[in-house]
């Protein structure tokens, strides 16, 4: 079943631009691996603004809670290429109490502009069936 979905859109331009203005929100905004392709080169900025719209889109997708931490989604490069999501800490903990066990993410870049769009699929847990706030 589908817990949620979360599409997010990015100027990339407008991204590189914050991240060259300020210079730890890189930092502040990806781990170390999404920082780098699986070669170790440094990631596109067409490629870093997707993983931001993917981040942006999980949190969507779990309701727009907002004690969501950065760090807690990573998103990396899973088999043939495909993005692959993991979660841990604030973004895990959300995604429990939803019931979330499976997510799906795409990513997407082209003329400027950088996409994601993020679906979390589960089993809906028995108090929000019944419509209870626990």
């Amino acid at each position: 079943m589908i817990i949620g979905v979360g599409i997010d859109v990015v100027p990339v331009e407008r991204f590189v631009l914050s991240l060259t203005r300020t210079p730890g929100l890189r930092d502040r905004l990806f781990t170390a691996a999404e920082q780098v392709t699986p070669s170790g080169a440094p990631r596109s900025g067409e490629s870093l603004a997707a993983r931001f719209a993917a981040k942006e889109a999980i949190a969507k997708a779990l309701g727009a809670p907002g004690d969501l931490h950065w760090h807690d989604a990573e998103v990396s490069v899973g088999e043939h290429g495909r993005p692959h999501l993991e979660v841990r800490g604030s973004v895990a903990g959300r995604a429990a109490q939803l019931g979330v066990n499976t997510w799906h993410v795409s990513l997407s870049h082209d003329g400027g502009i950088a996409s994601a769009v993020v679906v979390a699929e589960g089993v809906q847990r028995a108090d929000e069936a019944r419509g209870d706030d626990g």
